[in-house]
């Protein structure tokens, strides 16, 4: 597997192309829109150049990496891609619509779609596939290029062959995977996504800032973010739709959206990429 094609150009989209060409990969990341391609390309490039500041990354890495990355918009520049790796939006139907377009891209040629859903089903989104046995999850989590976790969810039809196939994969980029069950949620984002939303629930209530809900946990259980700065790096949008999927699979109360969350979302204050979430950030 040398070749990894990954559809979406958005900040996960281009984390994990970054990752995936800085291990040695060919890769084609694609999206439908030249800007947020564009935009995708530099922030690999203003990423990498810090890792060469800091020291973590050589020069030579960096200039190979950049070199490894081909971008596109057209679906049919990815066809003999080894792996297909999905960060489009949280919608069942979009990353089946996805899906359905890479099998008519590919043919008979073997690939595996890997979706790096946070919480939705896998096994859902290989319904109707051609070859749902080669679909599996594959949840990376953001900032992509800092944090070492990959959670691999097995769908119902999945294959051990593909589950140790994008195993591979993870720890060639040097990440530490996980394999959990197709559960709504996973294990990252139903211990995640509780956490955060009883974290603004304590907001509404008034018992502390936000600065100071996330210093608890930073300062209090080692955690490198607290739960609303998190939020707000994720995207409150996704939160919410994260938090009402729940609700609706699991049927608990834990999961139901807190009104801050519904409040600032049709506000439009949706995080770092609005430039103001539970923080005000300078820059989107």
């Amino acid at each position: 597997m040398e070749t990894i094609a990954v559809l979406g150009a958005g900040t996960m989209g281009h984390g994990i192309a970054q990752v995936a060409a800085l291990s040695g990969y060919r890769v084609i990341l694609r999206d439908l829109n030249e800007e947020l391609i564009a935009r995708a390309l530099r922030t690999v490039a203003a990423n990498l150049s810090k890792g060469v500041e800091r020291g973590k990354v050589t020069e030579d890495e960096k200039e190979r990496a950049l070199g490894n990355i081909r971008a596109t918009t057209d679906l049919a520049e990815t066809n003999g891609a080894d792996l297909f790796v999905e960060a489009v939006p949280e919608r069942v139907e979009l990353k089946r619509e996805m899906l359905r377009a890479v099998e008519a891209a590919s043919g008979s040629r073997p690939f595996i779609f890997a979706t790096n859903t946070s919480s939705l089903s896998i096994t859902e989104i290989a319904e109707g596939a051609g070859r749902p046995e080669r679909v599996v999850g594959m949840h990376f989590f953001n900032p992509v290029h800092l944090m070492r976790l990959v959670e691999i969810v097995v769908g119902r039809e999945t294959s051990a062959e593909v589950v140790e196939a994008v195993r591979a994969v993870a720890v060639r980029m040097r990440k530490e995977p996980i394999t959990v069950r197709d559960v709504p949620g996973f294990a990252s984002s139903r211990l995640g996504v509780a956490l955060g939303l009883e974290a603004m629930r304590m907001l509404e209530e008034g018992v502390a800032s936000a600065k100071d809900i996330d210093t608890a946990m930073e300062l209090g259980y080692n955690h490198p973010l607290g739960p609303l700065r998190l939020t707000d790096l994720v995207g409150l949008d996704v939160r919410l739709q994260i938090a009402d999927y729940l609700h609706r699979k699991l049927g608990t109360e834990r999961f139901r959206a807190p009104e801050i969350l519904r409040r600032m979302v049709g506000e439009g204050k949706l995080g770092k990429k609005s430039g103001e979430g539970f923080y005000v950030w300078e820059e989107k």
